[in-house]
């Protein structure tokens, strides 16, 4: 049941602050039409059209804007709700905020919108939980996969494996209850459903590996001796002089971090300071190799460079010994000016850009053994645990079942996979769980 402050009517500014074309502050709840008849120059708003006018302030024109009005239940969160778009000032944006203020709404809280549109049951919470995802979508494929949440891809396979548990949990519990008019279901009957069931949330969990990838990304890091092309190769994948490039060794000092899509996939990558042992090696420069092999530890996959044009030498093997235990490509670099290959290597240029997409592809394999192409569900962590919990408590049903245990016994682990996949959806969630959702949303939305 909600809570007075939850049927408060909120505001907020919908869009990013800062100067723009248009800015949109967002009314929603009881007093939103209200609201707007004291400062709008216009009456009498009927939902589904979309009004021209001025704000105003007890008489004094504020600014020139479009009212979009929506009657509950058909609005974002299913209350009555007032967008207002005006220009995208910040003192504009802000003086028309203070004004729903002043007239009857209070500041919305992060998330608080989608909020109330999962309370108000426009969504469930795996789809709330889109919402975010999209927004934050590191890559537009991420964002496109979050998409398939939103208009509830994962909310009806869950839909169905909870409605498959209800139907499972009832009939048993029919037969415990009443003995004398039903009877309990087969034994057989049971472990085929549990079955079913464990495989479809597998079917879903077969896929969290990638929805974490596309979420948190990798960490990619360029290492071996000094000046053998890991900032060229730096640039090169990003495309831009990022990195300063010379033929003095020991040029990199400290480590430089950008953001990278890989064919969508979310990655940083860190170039980092040539590592060699020397007694010429100056204390600025010692600082930075003792943070490029912290950051080689950290790595979820080393990019191994060596100068094809030296040949790989004994230091270069020093270094590749330390990374050979972790996801690695080894990589020859220099090979446009090179009179020599390397099987065992890629052998690139980056300054020609000769097998730069064959490295980017062998990255995007280490990554993922699976086609990203081809993702059917996106979870996040939250998600993957409830899924997790339902798995296990249908297991030990069906290890009951199969030790043909007291039925009223594997009902209890049946309950037990109820309550977890409906917190899933939201059917059964505490106040902690929604807090810590929307919590991480932006004002606005």
């Amino acid at each position: 049941m909600q809570n007075q402050y939850e049927t408060d009517t909120i505001s907020a500014i919908a869009t990013p602050i800062g100067n723009g074309g248009v800015s949109i502050i967002r009314i929603s709840g009881g007093e939103a039409f209200n609201i707007i008849n004291k400062i709008f120059s216009l009456q009498n708003l009927t939902a589904g059209r979309i009004y021209h006018g001025d704000i105003n302030d007890n008489g004094e024109i504020i600014d020139d804007v479009i009212v979009l009005p929506f009657k509950a239940p058909n609005s974002y969160t299913g209350e009555d709700v007032i967008e207002i778009q005006c220009h995208g000032g910040v003192q504009i944006t802000n003086k028309i905020l203070d004004l729903t203020y002043k007239t009857g709404a209070r500041p919305a809280q992060k998330g608080e919108y989608t909020k109330r549109a999962f309370l108000n049951g426009k969504m469930d919470l795996s789809q709330a939980e889109a919402v975010l995802d999209i927004i934050q979508a590191p890559t537009e494929k991420f964002a496109l996969n979050s998409a398939k949440n939103l208009f509830g891809k994962l909310s009806i396979e869950v839909k169905n494996i909870r409605s498959t548990i209800v139907e499972l949990l009832s009939k048993i519990t029919a037969g415990i209850d009443f003995p004398e008019d039903v009877k309990e279901p087969e034994y057989s009957y049971i472990e085929d459903t549990i079955k079913i069931i464990i495989g479809k949330i597998e079917r879903i969990l077969s896929f969290a590996k990638s929805s974490n990838i596309f979420r948190q990304g990798i960490k990619i890091v360029l290492a071996g001796r000094p000046n053998v092309g890991k900032s060229s190769l730096f640039n090169a994948l990003l495309n831009l002089e990022r990195a300063i490039v010379t033929d003095i060794a020991g040029t990199t000092r400290d480590c430089l971090h950008e953001t990278l899509d890989i064919d969508g996939i979310p990655a940083t990558i860190i170039d980092t300071a040539g590592i060699r042992e020397s007694d010429n090696i100056n204390k600025v420069e010692a600082i930075g190799i003792d943070f490029s092999k912290k950051y080689v530890r950290e790595a979820d996959i080393v990019l191994f460079l060596y100068d094809l044009t030296d040949g790989y030498t004994l230091e270069d093997d020093e270094i590749f010994k330390s990374i050979e235990d972790k996801p690695f490509i080894k990589i020859a670099s220099k090979a446009d000016i090179a009179d020599k290959t390397d099987d065992t290597a890629i052998c690139i240029s980056a300054k020609t850009g000769l097998n730069i997409d064959k490295l980017k592809e062998k990255i995007k394999s280490l990554v993922v053994s699976q086609n990203l192409n081809e993702i059917e569900f996106i979870t996040n962590k939250r998600q993957q645990n409830c899924l997790e919990n339902t798995e296990n408590s249908l297991k030990n049903a069906l290890i009951g079942a199969q030790n043909r245990e007291l039925q009223d016994l594997i009902s209890i682990d049946i309950k037990s996979a109820l309550m977890y996949i409906s917190e899933l959806s939201g059917v059964v969630v505490t106040d902690e769980i929604l807090n810590n959702i929307f919590d991480n949303f932006c004002i606005g939305k």
